[in-house]
């Protein structure tokens, strides 16, 4: 069992500039200087970060129906106007997320293991449960995009850009210096940006039609609020009793 480390304690850290003060006022003293004559001229560097913008290929793109059931479907629906492709693309972001929030838990079951004496009333298995449920979406979602004919299997646009936005949770939950309740900080974000992104997709979904998968969705986001409330509980119940803020 993890010895519980107040993350809060008074301790030997010298990143702010009053440990030294003599050279915090001498590194002041030169950025006076440059205030008035600037070494560096912001513009230069923004021009070539333009530059890059402007070469760039888009992130990805969404593949075209692999199949001729795909296709048909994909067919009928360009002619009534809609953009199936962009809903295939939401879907595979949604896939993209509830993988990774599967894989956060996995990472934040270990944490709790270590720390399970701290947050009372709270089991491996309620992790465990909400991890479920996050796979159980995953493979929902899975099903929605082969009943479209699409490839669940294929990296969209917006799944690359989950997948890149949720590398610093991962990162935060599996570093091993981060105790349960910055784990828990982590897994409230995760969980907020959860819930509305099945918001999201329910209102796409509802604007082309796709009541069957809307009403599976909300139950999906049923569970979203659910496990919200849940780790937002957890959170708080543990910061309050400890003072350990993040």
């Amino acid at each position: 069992m993890q010895e519980s480390i107040d993350s809060t304690r008074l301790g030997a850290n010298r990143t702010g500039m009053q440990t030294s003060p003599v050279l915090g006022k001498a590194m002041l003293d030169n950025t006076e200087i440059d205030l008035v004559e600037p070494t560096m001229d912001p513009q230069p560097l923004a021009e070539v970060r333009a530059d890059y913008i402007r070469d760039a290929d888009p992130l990805g793109s969404v593949p075209p129906p692999a199949t001729a059931k795909g296709m048909a479907k994909s067919g009928m629906k360009m002619m009534t106007g809609n953009r199936p492709q962009a809903f295939v693309d939401k879907l595979a972001e949604r896939l993209a997320y509830e993988r990774g929030g599967t894989r956060l838990y996995d990472a934040a079951i270990v944490k709790f293991a270590e720390y399970s004496d701290e947050l009372q009333g709270v089991t491996v298995a309620d992790l465990e449960q909400i991890r479920d449920e996050e796979a159980d979406h995953a493979a929902l979602i899975m099903e929605c995009i082969e009943e479209l004919g699409a490839d669940p299997t294929a990296q969209t646009p917006s799944a690359d850009l989950v997948g890149i936005e949720s590398m610093g949770l991962m990162q935060a939950i599996t570093d091993p210096r981060t105790n349960l309740a910055q784990t828990l900080h982590a897994l409230l974000l995760a969980e907020l940006g959860d819930e509305a992104g099945w918001e999201t997709l329910i209102a796409f979904a509802e604007q082309i039609g796709q009541s069957e998968m809307v009403t599976r969705f909300r139950e999906a986001e049923q569970h979203e609020q659910e496990h919200v409330f849940k780790v937002r509980g957890w959170y708080e119940s543990l910061t309050l009793e400890t003072g350990e803020l993040v």
